[in-house]
């Protein structure tokens, strides 16, 4: 009985010993067809600007449909995420393939815009929607129009040129090329976007010369000043500062042309002979003046020579007339009602500054004869009484012409004043700030 006991428990615990090995065998076979199956891939062929998506964060990037076997991670769960919240818009997506697996879920194909990452993402259960690990992005918002739209010109191309699309908003956007483009052609704006993450604001510009240059440009990189021209020997002159000796007097200086169509040898006319005039005293070498510019040679191509010598500048002292040209008192900055000098511009300056061997003559300068320093207002002066008076100071041109015949640049020279007392408190300036660069 024993021993059919031992044979017949030897047995069970065979069977249950095979039924363990079934088991598992069984359920590794279940496992190993575990793995989904992906159908035919198909192209996207919607309009490709319909196909711009975002992450949602909540699923990876595969090299194949996720649940296929031998599908690999591209970008994991974790960085879908950071691309999710990105404020780049090289992290949108563009989708442009679909497999849809034996089990009903879609998988579609996306490539990032910066072309860095591609792969399949989870997409949802229906072919006619993004869903699941993307969504349709708007890549870039309507924005508002400038006031002005006409006559702009690009800054520099170095920097910020013109795309098909503001960068990373559509897939593979592109620089325009400026082909046959000039840099004085104008540009007109008609559209406004800014991209939609960085906030970024770009215009949509059509180059008024060449309908082809056309596209889309930070609007940074625009301006309204016109490009200064390239010199040629069409539309300049060559500008030679040169001392007494002749000797070359700084660097040689460019002036280029606004005026279109000019031709090497011809003379220049009326408004470049002024504009050739302002541009000689804006660039004349530091501490110098300029003491010969004559024109007359001045052609388009041609190089001319302008005599500069030594600027030097007087200072100014400012006298009130007595009974006598001995009996005169300086006007001191603390006198004058303003407590200051009126301030001069650098133009009203120009006056006491130029070369050093001619005399200097204030006497028939503007500034005195009519401008700021042609009255004076003295302080208020209070006597013992409580009595108020104020002087006012007029500028003489004659006296002042006298008392410098002789006087040179880089000299002291003299401004006199006639006085008159008045009674009352003396007015106040609120215009000038008391610039005394000219005052000895």
């Amino acid at each position: 009985m024993k021993s059919s006991l031992s044979k017949s428990l030897y047995l069970g615990l065979a069977a249950l010993s095979f039924g363990a090995v079934a088991t598992v065998a069984t359920t590794s076979t279940a496992s190993a067809k575990s793995y989904a199956t992906a159908g035919a891939y198909q192209s996207l062929t919607t309009a490709a600007t319909s196909r711009n998506v975002e992450s949602t964060g909540t699923n990876a990037l595969y090299t194949k449909p996720g649940t296929v076997k031998g599908a690999k991670v591209v970008a994991s769960k974790a960085k879908m995420a950071t691309f999710a919240s990105s404020k780049s818009s090289a992290n949108y997506f563009r989708a442009y393939g679909v497999k849809t697996t034996n089990r009903g879920s879609v998988y579609y194909r996306v490539v990032s815009m910066d072309g860095k990452y591609r792969g399949y993402i989870y997409g949802g259960k229906s072919t006619s929607d993004f869903a699941g690990g993307i969504k349709s992005a708007s890549t870039t918002t309507s924005a508002t129009m400038p006031t002005q739209t006409k006559n702009y010109y690009l800054k520099d191309t170095t920097k910020n040129t013109i795309w098909t699309a503001p960068k990373y908003t559509q897939y593979k956007a592109s620089k325009v090329s400026l082909y046959n483009s000039a840099k004085a052609d104008k540009f007109t704006v008609d559209q406004a976007a800014t991209k939609t993450r960085e906030g970024s604001l770009y215009y949509h510009v059509t180059d008024t010369s060449n309908s082809a240059i056309t596209g889309w440009i930070y609007a940074g990189g625009l301006t309204t000043t016109a490009p200064s021209a390239t010199a040629t020997s069409s539309n300049s002159v060559t500008v030679k500062y040169v001392d007494a000796n002749y000797s070359a007097v700084g660097s040689a200086q460019t002036w280029v042309t606004s005026t279109s169509d000019t031709t090497e040898g011809a003379a220049l006319g009326t408004s470049d002979l002024s504009s050739l005039n302002s541009y000689i005293t804006s660039n004349v070498p530091s501490g110098y003046t300029v003491t010969d510019s004559s024109l007359t040679s001045a052609k388009y191509g041609s190089t001319i020579q302008v005599k500069v010598a030594k600027a030097e500048t007087s200072k100014v002292t400012f006298k009130s007339e007595g009974s006598s040209t001995t009996d005169t008192a300086t006007i001191t900055a603390a006198s004058l009602a303003d407590k200051a000098f009126p301030s001069l511009t650098t133009t009203e300056q120009e006056v006491f500054t130029g070369d050093a061997d001619d005399t200097i003559d204030i006497s028939t300068a503007s500034v005195f004869t009519s401008g700021k320093l042609n009255t004076l207002t003295g302080a208020t002066q209070t006597d013992s009484d409580g009595n108020k008076t104020y002087k006012v100071y007029t500028f003489d041109a004659t006296a002042t012409k006298t008392a410098n015949s002789n006087t040179k640049y880089g000299d002291g020279v003299t401004a006199y004043y006639t006085v008159t007392t008045k009674t009352g408190d003396a007015p106040t300036t609120s215009t000038d700030t008391g610039n005394t660069n000219y005052v000895d």
